[in-house]
């Protein structure tokens, strides 16, 4: 099987899945928009997406994404920078990147500001909030408790749109509870934000409890790539 033909034969049964979590839940499938993460995996790989109507990838480090994004700029590609973002490299990212998921602090909104205002285009935010309990080694995303000044933040900056939350289901949790407690959170979240409806959450393994938790974007990587390369 070629390249080409795994990458099509994987993405379809991914779209399967959400279709069929959509159906389960009475949703439109229109509603979920699969954001394809191609860290690690080559240039090469992108352009398959592309060509198979793969409007969104995600990325989850900076020089990676910076270097993919410029070689295929050629592409109409949505890019959604989705990993831990430090705030040296904020104005850097918000350069190439249409979307920024993982804005967990205030001090990361002056640099992405810069950036989209040097690059003169918006750029997309999510706000990612934490599923995990406070103190677990490794813990990213911002407390629930913090996201409406996190929000106050992004909606002063010039050239930043608040789209939205992300998150990330906790290792070793049932993936449906913490889902359960996001939607939670962004309703309480919407209340002030009704314009911020987008909701990052799911991956590979879990997606099917994202979707019924309101999600409407996935992250999948390794359900339509393959597992990673281990030249990294």
């Amino acid at each position: 099987m070629s390249r080409y033909d795994e990458v099509a034969a994987n993405l379809a049964a991914v779209r399967e899945r959400i279709a069929t979590a959509c159906a389960e839940t009475d949703r439109d499938p229109a509603e979920v928009r699969l954001v394809v993460v191609t860290k690690y995996f080559p240039a090469s790989d992108v352009r398959i997406l592309a060509d198979l109507g793969v409007t969104d990838v995600g990325e989850n480090r900076h020089q990676e994404a910076q270097a993919k994004a410029a070689e295929c700029a050629d592409l109409d590609l949505t890019w959604h920078f989705i990993g831990a973002l430090q705030s040296n490299k904020a104005a850097a990212v918000a350069a190439y990147a249409d979307v920024v998921e993982s804005v967990d602090r205030t001090k990361l909104v002056a640099g992405l500001d810069r950036g989209a205002h040097e690059r003169d285009r918006p750029v997309d935010v999510l706000l990612q909030v934490s599923l995990d309990p406070p103190g677990r080694e490794g813990r990213a995303g911002a407390d629930a408790d913090d996201l409406p000044a996190l929000a106050a933040a992004v909606g002063a900056a010039g050239l930043l749109r608040l789209r939205g939350l992300m998150a990330v289901a906790p290792l070793g949790e049932d993936p449906e509870a913490a889902f359960e407690r996001l939607a939670g959170v962004r309703r309480g979240f919407l209340v002030d934000h009704p314009h911020a409806t987008w909701l990052s959450a799911g991956m590979s393994g879990d997606l099917e409890h994202a979707v019924r938790h309101g999600a409407t974007h996935v992250r999948i990587g390794s359900a339509v790539l393959g597992p990673r390369p281990r030249v990294q």
